[in-house]
């Protein structure tokens, strides 16, 4: 029986995993056409606004959902885990409501704050959508809380694929209309409200079907009000604030970058168009970090496994494993994309302003997904302080140097101190971590193999594609061309160099997908 139910957990996991990789790439890849539509000075409008959206998409979808289903799981009673989501509901409420009447007084301040006044209508759309965050979260927490991952999963999909629908279509028609970019960018915001309608609608239709109409007949397994709020400040809070990690230091950038450009001496119009230009990192991180999370994802059910059954040693290996798969897969695709940052920057976006700081800014790809590893560790263990911790330390980083960074280095500053924030937040959470974790990294010279490799693949690929650029002259059509061969260059220079390293150990080339057919044809 615990078998068959364990099957079913890894199972769900598998179905969660795949929705939000497909809903991460959708979130990444209509940039590029978006940002092809609107230019660089449209792309900024978007972007200033876009963290705002992601907090609240990161409540409603990762960070509240988890803590919820944590508390569903924990209640036996039917009758009590209605009353208990009850309660929650009452507190999201409220929270979400301070959230959109905060936005919608406080719109012009905010705007003001950001350096550009005409941002308020962009702010008022993008509120409406934490109206829908309490049901969001619960029911998404709640289905999860039964091992049903069927409805968030396809929540997501849905939620996803009309807010980029609606978003593509305002991009269009405010092309073709001639419409300012901060009226496009109003109608965009307002698909992150009809992506959410869209998966209330998927989640009232399995909540219809699955919940039990069950009575409470006492309240005394269920949390009380303020032992409820204590846990979700502490709890909830440091899921939240996880799930939100580059969104947060993207919202640092939406009040800094712009305004601190225009006081080094550009204009209004040249920090719009400038800060557009650094904002092309974010689509390019999301992209580069896809692989090394799904690795990381596929491998917590086997944590969550090994700590049901109380097996640490097996518990220990998998944390080690999904650690080094999870950094040397961030490590490769960072390389390759400075390596090709040029050819990559000219094939999507029409140029290659801002190389340098887009360059520096893909090395966020490493430590966000070293930091994701740890502190999934840390969490799996019930662990929240020291991870919420660090990310404050590091914000504060990010708060106190980007605007010096800024004035003095345009950009590339700016991009410069997102990695220092991210280093700084992963060496805390690294140094008090236990020694099978801090020493994950250098058995068996793995750091050092590790450098060997990546180092080697980026040296390549950017050599041979400067070469063949300097000889061919390619139009930015054929620059895909060259980008694609380098790829396929660089990504089967790193596997060579990997396996005849012994960069991995063989249980860990087995967790691969095709890891199995790999080591039998390298044989």
């Amino acid at each position: 029986m615990q078998n068959k139910q364990m099957k079913h957990v890894v199972h769900g996991a598998f179905i969660l995993s795949l929705a939000s990789l497909i809903a991460k790439i959708l979130s990444a890849v209509y940039r590029v056409p978006f940002q092809n539509l609107v230019g660089n000075t449209g792309f900024y409008v978007y972007q200033q606004i876009y963290p705002l959206y992601g907090i609240g998409m990161t409540f409603a979808l990762s960070g509240l959902p988890v803590f919820i289903s944590k508390l569903v799981a924990e209640q036996t009673d039917p009758g009590w885990q209605r009353e208990t989501l009850r309660r929650s509901a009452l507190l999201l409420a409220a929270l979400s409501g301070l959230i959109f009447v905060g936005l919608q007084l406080g719109d012009s301040a905010i705007a003001q704050a950001m350096g550009d006044h005409q941002l308020a209508p962009l702010i008022d759309a993008v509120a409406w959508m934490f109206l829908f965050m309490p049901w969001l979260a619960l029911s998404r927490g709640f289905f999860q809380g039964r091992f049903m991952m069927v409805p968030t999963a396809l929540s997501q999909v849905a939620e996803q694929v009309v807010r980029v629908a609606v978003i593509l279509i305002a991009a269009i028609w405010a092309v073709r209309a001639n419409w300012s970019v901060y009226k496009m960018g109003t109608w965009a915001m307002s698909g992150a409200v009809f992506g959410a309608l869209a998966a209330s609608i998927v989640l009232a239709y399995y909540w219809q079907h699955s919940v039990s109409h069950a009575k409470v007949a006492t309240s005394l397994g269920v949390p009380r009000y303020h032992d409820l709020l204590r846990r979700f400040l502490a709890e909830g809070g440091s899921l939240c604030l996880y799930a939100s990690l580059i969104v947060l230091l993207q919202l640092l950038d939406s009040f800094s970058v712009k305004n601190n450009l225009v006081v080094a001496g550009l204009g209004q119009a040249a920090a719009k168009s400038l800060k557009g230009v650094y904002d092309r990192g974010q689509p390019l991180v999301q992209l580069g970090l896809v692989l090394a999370t799904a690795l990381s994802t596929s491998l917590l059910p086997s944590l969550t496994r090994a700590l049901q059954r109380q097996r640490l040693n097996a518990f220990y290996r998998q944390a080690v494993m999904m650690i080094r798969l999870s950094f040397t897969f961030s490590v490769a695709a960072a390389g390759g994309l400075i390596a090709l940052m040029p050819g990559v920057n000219r094939l999507l976006f029409g140029n290659t302003q801002g190389n340098l700081a887009l360059a520096l800014y893909m090395l966020s790809i490493v430590f966000v997904a070293l930091i994701s590893s740890y502190s999934s560790v840390f969490q799996s263990l019930g662990e929240y302080r020291l991870p919420t911790v660090a990310l404050l330390v590091g914000l504060a980083v990010k708060l106190v140097f980007n605007g010096w960074a800024v004035r003095r280095w345009q950009i590339n500053g700016a991009s410069a101190v997102t990695i220092l924030a991210l280093v700084v937040m992963f060496l805390l959470i690294w140094w008090r971590s236990k020694s099978y974790l801090r020493h994950a990294l250098f058995r068996q010279h793995f750091l050092l193999k590790l450098m060997i490799c990546a180092g080697s693949m980026t040296l390549v690929v950017s050599g041979a594609y400067a070469l063949l650029v300097q000889w061919l002259q390619p139009s930015r059509l054929a620059t895909g061309g060259l980008v694609f061969i380098c790829v396929i260059l660089g990504g089967s220079l790193f596997l060579f160099l990997a396996r005849s390293l012994r960069l991995l150990t063989v249980r860990e080339w087995l967790a691969l997908p095709l890891g199995k057919k790999f080591l039998q044809r390298f044989k």
